[in-house]
C-alpha cells in the first residue's frame, strides 16, 4: 500500500500532511491578484497554491444558459471565457508560488490545457471532481507520468475505479522518482454541510485501493472537517482561499480568508501530532458530539445528499457541439465530452463515444443538448 506521494522534493503522508490552497480563478485574470493570493496562501502555512487552467470550450457549451453559484446567477460560459488567460500568464504564477517555496499546482479541463501546463513544466497534475469520467483528459494525464491527485466529488465508488484504471501503471507507488496518485474525498456543493462529508470513508478508500487519500473541503467552517480528515487517516486538505469572502471570485463566498485558512492550517499540524481519539475528543468539545459524529459518517461510499442532484450534471457527458441534423455522422467535431450543468439535458456516458462515432443520428438534435440513444440510428454509416 502507498501511503505517501512525492512531489518535487518532498513526501508527503501521515504526518505531513500536503495543504493546498485553492486559488482556483480568484485571481480574475490579474497576475498580481495572483501573486497576492500565493503570498496569502505561503503565509497561512500551505504547502501548495493550486489554480484553474480554463478554456470555456473544454468546460461547458455555450448554451449552458445561467447557473446558480454562491455570489448569485451567471451567465456561466462567458464567465469562463473571461477567465481565459495565454501561456504567460500561467507560468509567471508558476514561477512566483515557487519562489514562495510553494509547490504549482493546477487543474486541467481539456487538452488544451493540460499541453499548456505540461509545457510550463508543472511536475504535478490535479484532477477535479467534474473531470473524474473525462477518459480522454485522465489518458493524457495519465501518459505524462507526474504525480496526480484526483478529486472524488458526486462521484461512486464505480466511477473512482474506473478513473483510477487510467493511472494503473503509476499506482500504487510513492517511491523517489516514481510517478504516483492520490485521491481527494470531495462533496459537491456549494458550501457543503459538514454533516455530508462521512469522513469515516476515507479509511475504507485508502485501504481498498491502496493509494493516500485526502479531503477537498467546501464545507465554511475551517477546522471542523480539516482536522477531522487527518484524525480519520487522511493525507492531503485542499480548501479555497480568498482575499475577502466579499470578492467577486467565483468561489470567494465559500472560500477562507487568510486568517482563516492558517488557523486551518495550524489546526491540521496539530492534528499530525495527536492521537486520531484525542484529535477526535478535542474537536467535540468544540464542535458538540452530535456534530462530530454526522460528520465522520458511517463510512460506506454514496453520494452525498446535498450533491446527488449535481450527479451526471456536474460531471462529464456527450453533448452535440452544435445542431446535429437527421442522418448526420457523429464526428469528433460534432460531438464533445462536457459538463451539462442545470439547463440542458445530460447525455452518454462518456465511456461510450468510441461507440457513438461513426454512427447517424436518428433526429435532429440541438446544439448543445446531450445525446441519448435514442438519438442515434442503429446503423454505422457507410464507410466508417
Amino acid at each position: 500500500m502507498a501511503t505517501t506521494i512525492r512531489i518535487g522534493d518532498k513526501n508527503f503522508g501521515p504526518g505531513t500532511t500536503l495543504v493546498i490552497a485553492e486559488i482556483g480563478t480568484g485571481h480574475g485574470g490579474s497576475a498580481a491578484k495572483a501573486e497576492e493570493l500565493v503570498d496569502a496562501a505561503a503565509e497561512s502555512g500551505a504547502d501548495c497554491a493550486k489554480f484553474q487552467c480554463v478554456f470555456a470550450q473544454e468546460i461547458i457549451h455555450p448554451n449552458t444558459g445561467f447557473v446558480s453559484l454562491p455570489g448569485g446567477k451567471i451567465a456561466l460560459y462567458e464567465r469562463f471565457r473571461a477567465l481565459e488567460e495565454d501561456e504567460d500568464f500561467y507560468a509567471r504564477i508558476k514561477e512566483y508560488a515557487e519562489s514562495k517555496g510553494l509547490v504549482f499546482l493546477c487543474t486541467p479541463f481539456g487538452a488544451r490545457s493540460a499541453a499548456l501546463l505540461r509545457k510550463i513544466g508543472a511536475i504535478a497534475m490535479k484532477i477535479a471532481s467534474p473531470e473524474l469520467n473525462h477518459f480522454p483528459l485522465l489518458d493524457e494525464i495519465a501518459s505524462y507520468g507526474l504525480p496526480t491527485i484526483l478529486s472524488s466529488g458526486v462521484s461512486t465508488l464505480a466511477d473512482i475505479d474506473r478513473a483510477l484504471r487510467r493511472f494503473a501503471s503509476s499506482w500504487p507507488s510513492g517511491e523517489m522518482g516514481t510517478p504516483s496518485v492520490a485521491l481527494l474525498h470531495c462533496v459537491t456543493s456549494y458550501p457543503a454541510p459538514s454533516s455530508d462529508y462521512n469522513l469515516r470513508v476515507l479509511s475504507a478508500l485508502r485501504v481498498l485501493l491502496g493509494i493516500p487519500v485526502g479531503v477537498s473541503d467546501h464545507s465554511l467552517d475551517p477546522v471542523l472537517v480539516p482536522a477531522l480528515s487527518v484524525a480519520a487517516c487522511g493525507s492531503i486538505v485542499e480548501k479555497h482561499i480568498c482575499l475577502s469572502r466579499g470578492d467577486s471570485g467565483l468561489d470567494d463566498p465559500i472560500a477562507l480568508p487568510p486568517e482563516s485558512f492558517a488557523r486551518m492550517t495550524k489546526a491540521i499540524r496539530i492534528a499530525e501530532n495527536t492521537r486520531p481519539e484525542e484529535t477526535i475528543a478535542s474537536l467535540a468539545s468544540e464542535y458538540g458530539k452530535d456534530a462530530v459524529e454526522a460528520a465522520l459518517g458511517d463510512g460506506v461510499k454514496r453520494l452525498a445528499p446535498s450533491e446527488e442532484a449535481n450527479y451526471r450534471r456536474t460531471n462529464r457527458s456527450i453533448h452535440a457541439m452544435r445542431e446535429i441534423k437527421s442522418d448526420e455522422v457523429f464526428t469528433e467535431e460534432n460531438t464533445a465530452l462536457l459538463r451539462t450543468e442545470k439547463v440542458l439535458r445530460p447525455g452518454l456516458d462518456p465511456e461510450l463515444l468510441p461507440a457513438l462515432l461513426g454512427r447517424k443520428a436518428a433526429c435532429d438534435i440541438p446544439s448543445g443538448e446531450g445525446i441519448e440513444w435514442d438519438d442515434v440510428d442503429g446503423k454505422e454509416s457507410d464507410g466508417i
